[in-house]
């Protein structure tokens, strides 16, 4: 599939868009939002988990939680004192599996410049 499949034939995307995509990836462009999308792929966790899993502070955690909701990556779902988040839109996990396979796979001779 290219960029192209994903709008009509001929119709080039609207700068809002491009915009809107680019934004998508500077923000999975991170080393430490990546390994927390990763630990929440598995399921739900609050905070202190995602600090313990990812191996940064529980304010590291925060701040970058709070760039991935501004994104509408995770959501979060209060429990009494504990705020548990989740992956709110689960295109980004096909996205960031379709990136892992990209890396994963083998480089050819024809690949190395």
């Amino acid at each position: 599939m290219q960029v192209s499949d994903l709008k009509r034939a001929g119709t080039p995307l609207s700068p809002r868009t491009v915009e809107a995509l680019a934004e998508t990836f500077r923000v999975l462009g991170d080393p430490t939002r990546v390994r927390i999308l990763d630990a929440l792929s598995s399921g739900e966790l609050c905070v202190c988990d995602i600090a313990s899993q990812v191996g940064i502070s529980e304010s590291a955690v925060s701040h970058q939680l709070r760039l991935l909701r501004g994104m509408r990556l995770i959501r979060p779902r209060r429990s009494g004192r504990l705020v548990y988040y989740t992956i709110d839109d689960h295109h980004i996990l096909e996205l960031l599996n379709q990136a892992l396979t990209h890396v994963q796979e083998p480089r050819t001779a024809d690949h190395d410049g």
